[in-house]
């Protein structure tokens, strides 16, 4: 998954390279940032993602909020970029609550209504409504498992089944982390939103070898307790 535009990377010509939307990358593609050290290439494209790159993307999360709010954003950006979702993040923040899934569950159809109604987020009524219905799936399976990030680090993969970087779309992680929301009622939650999920929330380290950001990501995952 491209984090930029949120589609999938299609393998290339050779080992080192990708094609996406016709362009051909190569996987290791760094550039440098604004300190001089080299970051993941994809920051290149829309300089004003370093922030998001080097703070946030690939460090792990347990809290059960903001995995909520993330699995949310990313069936938002189903068929949109992911630039798009970052800017308007603080608007979907404010429309939904801060993501408060308890909240969410409760929401009605005036609730749906007023969604449609603002235009600082994506005004997509299947996609609201599929938030609505899945935060009162996390409530149960919150009640069943103890926590929703008990649930999802169950489907972390082996650092030795991971492709090179950047490489892929899906895995057999997220297909069987996104069959399984499904099997528990949830929605917008196909194969590569679950995977680009994963990358973000730390379950996959997917930055590049030879990003500099990529071994402070490793650290954290050493220093970071799987909840169960």
């Amino acid at each position: 998954m491209d984090p930029v535009s949120g589609h999938a990377v299609r393998h290339g010509t050779s080992d080192n390279q990708t094609e996406f939307l016709g362009v051909t990358r190569k996987v290791s593609k760094t550039v440098e940032g604004p300190d001089g050290k080299p970051r993941c290439g994809w920051c290149g494209d829309v300089p004003e993602f370093f922030p998001y790159h080097d703070k946030e993307w690939g460090y792990p999360v347990r809290d059960d909020q903001r995995l909520f709010e993330k699995l949310s954003l990313e069936s938002f950006q189903s068929g949109l970029s992911w630039r798009t979702i970052l800017n308007k993040r603080e608007n979907f923040r404010r429309a939904f609550h801060d993501f408060d899934f308890n909240r969410i569950a409760r929401y009605k159809e005036r609730d749906v209504e007023r969604l449609l109604g603002d235009e600082g987020i994506v005004r997509h009524r299947g996609k609201i409504e599929a938030v609505i219905n899945n935060a009162g799936r996390a409530r149960e399976l919150i009640k069943a498992e103890g926590s929703l990030a008990a649930f999802v680090w169950r489907y972390e993969p082996a650092a030795a089944d991971l492709d090179k970087p950047q490489t892929q779309s899906t895995s057999p992680e997220s297909v069987a982390l996104s069959k399984d929301l499904k099997k528990l009622g949830w929605k917008f939650v196909g194969p590569t939103t679950v995977f680009a999920f994963m990358q973000a929330m730390g379950l996959v380290n997917d930055h590049v070898e030879g990003c500099v950001i990529r071994s402070k990501v490793a650290q954290a995952r050493k220093k970071f307790k799987v909840p169960n």
